[in-house]
Formats: C-alpha cells, structure tokens, sequence
C-alpha cells in the first residue's frame, strides 16, 4: 500500500492539474450541468463554517446525549459548541468525544487547530446495541444565516478530512464517517378523499420534505475474511434512483479534500482528492439527483462518525478542518449573522 508523502503527492498531483487544465477546454453551461459547481467557488459565507483556531474553542456535551432512532429518546439540552456552531443531532446524538486538536502534520499551511470526533457508544448512551450504530454532529446553516438557502444561488461546501493510516481504523467492514448535508425537495404523497360512491380515492399532494445527500467513507478491514488487506472506498448516497453507489477507491491515507455542491437544476455533486489544495473539476467524482428527486433548498451539512457500537471497539478517530461554506449569486451579506444585520 501506498504510504501518504504529502510532500511527494503535492509536486506529482500539481503537475497532472496543470496538465487537465491546459487541455480542459472552457466550460460550459452543459458542463457545469453535468459536473457542477466546484466546491470553494465564489462568496465565502463566513458565518457558516469554523477554522478551529481558537485555543479556547470548546464543545458542551451535555450528557447523556440522545438515541431517538434507537429507543425513541431525546435527552434534552443537546450539546453544543460555545461558539454556537455546532450541535447534537437530537436523532442520534453527538460523537462522544468532540475536541479541538492541534493541526497534525501535512494540513491547511498555517493550521494549528482541527476538530476530532471519537465515540464508543453510538447508539443508546452505555448500552451497546452490537449493531452498526452512527452520531450526528451537525452544522446548522440556517441557525446561524437565519435563513435555508435556495440552490439557485449554487451553494457548495468543502472540508479537510484526515484519514488516519489503515492499522489506526475500527477493524470492520463498513462505513467509518459520513459527510452530509440536509435539502429540502418537494414531495408528491398521495392524499385520500371520500368519493361520491363513499369510497375512499387518492390524489397527489405536494409536500417539502428534508433528505440527506452526501459521502461516506467505508473501511474494508483485512480483519474479515473476505478482505485479503485493509482498503477503503468512498460510498455516495444516492443515485438518481435513491441508492447509494460505490464511488472511488482510496489507496493512501493522510489528509483529503471533500467537496459537495447544489445546482439550480436540483442536482448533487460531489468531488475529492487526497491533499488539502483547493478542488478542480478534475476531482469531480459523480452528479446525480440525489434519492431521484430535485432538491431546492439547502439547510445545512453534518457529520456522521459510525462503529459497531460493541460497547468496546472504538470508532476510527475522525479529524476535520477549515469546513465551509460558499455560494454564487448571494445577495445578503454572507459575513454577518441574522442578529447582525440591521
């Protein structure tokens, strides 16, 4: 297996982009259709994201946290960070570490604070369900905008996620860690109505409702005996006919740039690469309408951390930096929050 050099990786990846964009020809409307907006692209918001810098920046779990999807159990305050960022996802509940590390080597030049994320129990609090089991640590967007964001202003979001080296994962196989957000789509449900006849008839009726897009990564774990080595893949959620499909493999750990985007034609995009440069087109990994609806609405984006939940094996120990958000076309000022704009 590949070691991560990221020295080596940055001269060598540098070179095949420069390469794809001197053939790459202009793009086009078709193009940004097909393949999006890239993540990182135009206004910074800047109340929607964290750099992690502040050495006093701390996090307030609140335990015990919440397991609504296991036993119907919100347990209330939910967590949050004091910069009122982030929060405990009150359906499954928070990651049971959340802290402010030191940047390990080879992140974001400059760098000196990153977030780990680390649990044990993901299911029920200190009753392990011995089934895969996933915490929410969510980002709420319209929280701090005040407001959801409609994609046609072309919101995107980007993060550098460090993959530690393979013998450091949870040896399973299975999802480690999700990056995801919450968009909201018109729904048709089928709404019943008494007939002449007295029997019962069905008509469509419109509905927003929310869904989850995003990319999780799976370990394949040489501990099973269908793996002859430790692998990992990344796994998107969802097509254009709601399942989820395998995306590319990783074959070298260390840090890595994860993007998603949201087109005014109701698409998802999704694009990665391993360092923490900023993403091309020529990362661009898959476009779909995700779960096979148009989404419109753009409200937030979390993190998923997933384990066996055995009351004994810990997760994979999941660092992040620099997520954020951007978008095309605003016309608010993205650098104030609701409270601040008069």
């Amino acid at each position: 297996m590949k070691k991560y050099n990221p020295q080596g990786w940055k001269t060598s990846h540098r070179l095949t982009r420069i390469a794809l964009a001197v053939a790459m020809p202009l793009v086009t409307a078709q193009t940004v259709a097909a393949q999006g907006i890239v993540p990182g692209t135009g206004q910074k918001v800047e109340v929607a994201g964290d750099d992690f810098e502040d050495p006093a920046w701390a996090y307030i779990p609140n335990l015990p946290k919440s397991s609504r999807n296991v036993d119907k159990n919100e347990r209330f305050p939910t967590g949050f960070s004091q910069n009122r960022r982030w929060f405990e996802g009150a359906k499954r509940g928070q990651p049971d570490v959340v802290r402010r590390v030191e940047t390990p080597e080879g992140g974001i030049p400059g760098s000196t604070g990153s977030l780990l994320m680390h649990s044990l129990f993901t299911g029920r609090p200190n009753a392990p369900s011995h089934q895969m089991q996933q915490d929410d640590f969510l980002f709420k967007v319209n929280s701090q905008l005040g407001y959801s964001i409609p994609v046609s202003r072309s919101p995107n979001v980007v993060v550098r996620v460090l993959l530690p080296p393979f013998e450091e994962w949870e040896p399973k196989t299975g999802a480690s860690f999700g990056f995801r957000a919450s968009v909201t789509a018109p729904s048709q449900k089928p709404r019943r109505r008494r007939g002449l006849a007295g029997l019962f008839s069905s008509r469509p009726r419109n509905k927003n409702e929310a869904y989850y897009p995003g990319m999780f990564i799976q370990f394949n774990s040489k501990a099973d005996s269908q793996n002859e080595t430790d692998s990992a893949a990344f796994i998107i959620r969802g097509n254009d006919q709601g399942g989820d499909f395998m995306g590319p493999q990783i074959t070298e750990t260390g840090w890595w740039t994860l993007g998603m985007s949201f087109t005014p034609d109701g698409r998802v995009h999704y694009y990665a690469h391993p360092g923490v440069e900023d993403l091309t087109q020529a990362d661009h990994i898959a476009s779909h309408f995700s779960q096979g609806v148009r989404c419109q609405v753009f409200n937030t984006y979390f993190f998923n951390v997933v384990n066996r939940d055995d009351g004994r094996t810990w997760s994979t120990p999941w660092i992040i930096d620099d997520p954020a958000l951007y978008w095309l076309h605003g016309n608010r000022d993205a650098s104030l929050g609701p409270r601040m704009r008069r």
